[in-house]
């Protein structure tokens, strides 16, 4: 199939939104963010909508992202790629607040979500050193089997070594098997196998995977 790849712009936060729901949920029926955020599918999407927008530049603002579109400009799938030191996880944290205000959550809320997105990141597998880490890697169900998700890793891979890293890493939930089995294909190998009562009883995964490729 001809795909185009390019970077993610404003104007796909949407679509981006909807993609990382998408790859939250993986192979379980309850996604990583509807477990910590506690709200409906819709609300989800529309605070991933504005999390895409809203800077600092993060892991899941839009210009992490890159995008796989047909040559009609259909857009058939996405993933992320950052240096956690840049955009990792304490980028996020600065974001979140003003999403929460924008939105106009209760504080309630909030805090419950705060306290939980707490309790899943200490289920996630350590960061390696200065790795490449790609997130949310998503195909929209009716292209797949197409190797849409092998063109994204490896342009994002790419852009990876070109940053300078020698590493990357990629997590995921046990148990999903086509992207352990994607992942492998393309060269990462298992670093850290980590298992935790609360994630599997919320997310319905017994824990997370941490796999490494040198670039």
């Amino acid at each position: 199939m001809n795909i185009h790849i390019r970077n993610g712009r404003l104007d796909d936060a949407h679509f981006l939104a909807r993609s990382i729901l998408m790859a939250g949920r993986a192979h379980v029926a309850k996604g990583i963010w509807e477990v910590i955020l506690g709200l409906p599918e819709e609300q989800c999407i529309r605070f991933l909508q504005n999390i895409a927008l809203t800077g600092p530049p993060h892991l899941f603002h839009y210009s992490s992202y890159l995008i796989a579109q047909t040559p009609d400009k259909v857009m058939t799938g996405s993933l992320g790629g950052y240096n956690p030191k840049l955009r990792g996880y304490q980028a996020l944290q600065q974001a979140i607040p003003a999403v929460y205000k924008k939105l106009q959550l209760p504080i309630e809320i909030s805090r419950a979500a705060n306290e939980r997105a707490a309790r899943i990141m200490s289920c996630l597998p350590k960061e390696i050193d200065n790795a490449w880490v790609v997130d949310s890697v998503a195909t929209l169900p009716e292209y797949r089997g197409r190797s849409i998700a092998e063109k994204l890793l490896h342009h994002v891979l790419a852009e990876g070594k070109r940053q300078g890293h020698k590493l990357s890493q990629v997590n995921m939930y046990i148990g999903n098997q086509p992207a352990l089995h994607l992942y492998q294909k393309i060269g990462y190998t298992i670093f850290e196998e980590k298992r935790d009562k609360y994630f599997e009883e919320n997310i319905g995964s017994p824990g997370m995977l941490s796999l490494v490729k040198h670039l």
